[in-house]
């Protein structure tokens, strides 16, 4: 596929997804949105992939929704208007939803957006200057479908103070809060996406896929309501060829074919 506001690169299993509009630092308007809805679609369906590192071409990760956007928005009609915000809102479902395992690159910004898409990935790294901020209060509305990502990711109590103040904070506050796993110097994030997408693509693919579906499906559930859950799961997985191939290459102290 061909993209506009996306350059969308594979190296091997890798696929790198980058916001490339640097001159508004990668803020994002309906072409972004449905270009990475669309982008994360494709993924899922692309066997060949089986990590994605999401980043952003310039000086900043993302500055969040363009304003200009957001305003013409304002000013459609009022089922037209909810459309927009709804198409917006599965973006980043289909970003958190991904059947693969997705990388941050974070760095410069990540505001309003930039911070939604910061908790809507799995494995979050940034630089220790990176600033990130829930700052739609400034501007008199709410990060309200970005909401239930972030909060997944910090909590109610901490996002009772950032939603409400739409205070700025760094990366190292929010390695701090949890909403990315690692923050390091600028000059060793490249390091750190490497080490972990080295780290992922050392599991077995159809095991991470099935852990990021365990973390969804066990979550909610009571420590009582999970036993069934847990215990059939773990019984139809290690029968599986992928965990067959997996404990006899432990046992043969050689690499698992996944890794070949």
């Amino acid at each position: 596929m061909s993209y506009q506001t996306l350059e969308v690169v594979a190296d091997g299993p890798v696929l790198h997804v980058r916001l490339n509009r640097p001159d508004v630092r990668n803020a994002f308007n309906g072409v972004v949105v449905d270009e990475l809805s669309a982008a994360f679609a494709a993924v899922d369906a692309d066997a060949r992939t089986r990590v994605v590192v999401l980043s952003g071409n310039g000086k900043s990760f993302s500055a969040g929704a363009d304003l200009a956007w957001m305003q013409e928005q304002a000013g459609l009609p009022r089922e037209a208007n909810a459309r927009s915000a709804e198409r917006m809102a599965r973006m980043f479902l289909a970003i958190a939803r991904c059947k693969k395992p997705v990388v941050g690159r974070l760095f410069g910004h990540a505001l309003g957006g930039g911070t939604g898409l910061a908790a809507a990935v799995d494995i979050a790294l940034c630089s220790e200057d990176c600033v990130f901020g829930l700052t739609e209060v400034k501007l008199g509305i709410v990060p309200a479908v970005i909401s239930p990502f972030v909060m997944q990711k910090i909590g109610v109590g901490r996002a009772r103070t950032l939603f409400l103040t739409g205070e700025r904070f760094d990366g190292k506050e929010a390695q701090r809060i949890g909403l990315v796993a690692r923050a390091v110097p600028m000059a060793e994030l490249d390091a750190a996406v490497a080490k972990s997408v080295g780290e992922l693509l050392s599991a077995g693919p159809a095991a991470v896929a099935s852990a990021k579906e365990l973390i969804r499906t066990v979550g909610p559930l009571s420590l009582e309501d999970a036993i069934p859950v847990t215990s059939a799961w773990i019984a139809e997985l290690r029968a599986t060829t992928e965990a067959r191939e997996g404990f006899a290459a432990f046992l043969d102290k050689r690499k698992p074919g996944w890794m070949a």
